[in-house]
């Protein structure tokens, strides 16, 4: 049974680099370029594209089959796709020059590699070396590191139209050759390219790191950059059991990184909230810790009689304020300083939002909040928790496994909570009809109605 008329299988099992693969000889590319050529022949409906594993033809790569006539080709470059789709999906004529009808070669070659593949690993395993997937773990902060050094010296930016290691050097005020031996390092990352001595950003740099491009995410990314020299601090974090502050936190520079960190991640899960709970029957909605404003600004988009108050630290309420009236919502939308663990709410509020917070406290604190939320809600309205859930063995998803070690090194208490612990709160604080609702991505909905 095939459900659509073609179906097209691709390799592109990664393999440690310098090992001959489908990858190496292009086959993302590949995969690209057929993935752009069925969409603009409208053939979305008639043809399934899937990646696969090895097919053990490393030598002959990119290796492609296309069924139902199991139809293989090889050497598959992403120039040749116009030509496959026009003659093998449109007229059902395989491309000969690239088809591959030796049979028994192939399974010889397939059987070889196989048997080669298994006495290679036998031999690591025997030797006790460290597998590939442990090695590349341990390892894995260095391209991170890479990447970040780049955003904080703001390298794609001053790489422009193309410039030198010594150009770069002169604009960001760094040494030439250090420059670019970090430039290289991007070259082989795939974030930038060189001819000669000249370096040019690629589309997605040139999209998402430029100070000049409408999608630059570079401001929110420094926040990451922040939290990188926090995680250096782990191990004394583990051994003390809290935070080992560093010296650039809760400077107004941090702060405004970490708001537009927050805003990087908000704004597109947002409206996600919004569509969740609806907006039927809410007219007030307090927004606890609302950092750039971001689900109140996607309340008040969803309906003119919603209005929200956001209540953060005094030195985020200017940053808030900047993107509420970027937003065009300022009449629907007030701020106001203060502390949420100590200041009043006020009260007869429809719902109150707790988004990405609970995790900056203890469960203690959390239990606080949650019944000074409780009074300041208004009968049956809804206290809203998003945040990463955690199962209740808490070592799964992983995402949120290490957003507790996050919360580790950069606060006092904090954690990830499970659902069953938020779940437990709520009760104890007086409210009712507990529910979770998910949502796509990494973080969930907590929901408690007051009784």
């Amino acid at each position: 049974m095939e459900p659509f008329r073609f179906h097209l299988f691709l390799c592109t099992q990664p393999k440690p680099e310098g090992v001959v693969s489908c990858p190496s000889h292009g086959s993302l590319a590949v995969f690209e370029a057929l993935d752009r050529e069925i969409q603009s022949r409208g053939l979305t409906k008639e043809v399934q594209l899937t990646t696969c594993g090895c097919m053990g033809l490393c030598d002959e790569g990119p290796v492609m089959v296309v069924y139902p006539k199991g139809v293989w080709y090889r050497h598959v470059q992403a120039s040749d796709i116009a030509e496959i789709v026009d003659s093998q999906l449109a007229r059902e004529k395989p491309v000969d020059r690239l088809v591959w009808n030796d049979a028994l070669a192939m399974k010889a070659m397939s059987i070889e590699h196989a048997e080669k593949f298994r006495t290679a690993m036998a031999a690591r395993d025997k030797g006790g070396m460290l597998p590939d997937h442990l090695e590349q773990m341990i390892r894995a902060f260095q391209p991170s590191r890479c990447v970040l050094t780049a955003l904080e010296l703001d390298i794609f930016t001053a790489v422009g139209d193309g410039a030198s290691a010594e150009e770069i050097g002169s604009k960001i005020d760094a040494n030439a050759r250090a420059v670019s031996m970090l430039l290289n390092a991007l070259v082989s990352l795939g974030l930038l390219t060189k001819t000669g001595e000249l370096y040019k950003n690629t589309p997605e740099s040139e999209r998402f790191f430029t100070q000049a491009s409408k999608d630059n995410q570079r401001n929110g990314l420094l926040h990451t950059a922040n939290i990188w020299h926090s995680w250096s601090t782990l191990t004394d974090a583990v051994r003390h059991g809290t935070c080992v502050p560093l010296e650039r936190r809760d400077t107004a520079e941090w702060m405004q990184n970490f708001i537009a960190g927050m805003q990087r991640n908000a704004k597109h899960r947002a409206p996600l909230v919004v569509k969740s709970l609806g907006t039927v029957g809410i007219r007030r909605i307090l927004d606890l810790g609302g950092g750039s404003g971001a689900y109140s600004i996607a309340f008040a988009k969803a309906s003119p009689e919603v209005h929200c108050d956001i209540l953060d630290l005094a030195e985020v309420v200017p940053l808030a304020w900047e993107y509420v009236k970027k937003a065009g919502v300022s009449s629907q939308i007030s701020l106001r300083p203060g502390d949420m663990l100590h200041d009043d709410f006020g009260s007869g509020y429809d719902v109150i939002m707790l988004n990405a917070i609970c995790h900056m406290f203890s469960e203690e604190e959390n239990r606080n909040l949650f019944r000074r939320a409780r009074r300041a809600l208004a009968p049956n309205g809804r206290l809203v928790v998003q945040d990463f859930i955690l199962n209740n063995e808490k070592t799964a998803p992983q995402q949120a496994t290490l957003f507790a070690l996050n919360m580790l090194v950069g606060t006092k208490s904090g954690a990830s909570y499970s659902e069953a612990e938020y779940t437990a709160c709520m009760q104890e604080a007086g409210f009712s009809e507990i529910s979770r609702i998910n949502l796509p991505g990494p973080s969930d909905l907590i929901v408690g109605r007051a009784e």
